[in-house]
């Protein structure tokens, strides 16, 4: 019985892990939004691409534009680095990451950062696990 519920206390975990989000930007209240990035790190190998999922959620009263804006170190490129989120999309962002062929290994940090029309910006970032070929 115990190990039931430690096994699904685990798979709560893990699946609460998924995201994680920015402190909120955007104005007081419901005015607010929040950049989701995944919360483990992406693996991708020197000379391949992997795709991750950048999110803009909005508070039901937030309804601006956000630029959202990526940030990748030497060896790794991110596409699309800059785009905006109107106030009707979903508000997912597909974000490709590209790694060099002679991209230094090791875990990296692409900054993501979220601005609205009016009222305060807010920005979170993720990891990159980058591994040889």
């Amino acid at each position: 019985m115990h190990r039931f519920f430690a096994g699904v206390l685990i798979a709560g975990l893990a699946l609460a892990g998924c995201s994680k989000s920015s402190e909120k930007g955007g104005r007081a209240g419901n005015d607010t939004f929040k950049v989701s990035v995944p919360a483990m790190a992406a693996n991708v190998k020197q000379g391949e691409l992997q795709t991750v999922r950048v999110a803009v959620e909005r508070g039901e009263g937030f309804t601006q534009v956000v630029k959202v804006q990526l940030q990748a170190p030497a060896g790794l490129q991110v596409d699309p680095k800059d785009t905006t989120v109107q106030p009707g999309d979903k508000g997912d962002i597909q974000v490709r990451i590209t790694a060099a062929a002679d991209a230094p290994l090791g875990q990296h940090t692409i900054l993501v950062k979220g601005t609205p029309d009016k009222g305060e910006s807010t920005e979170t970032q993720f990891k990159v696990n980058v591994s040889a070929q």
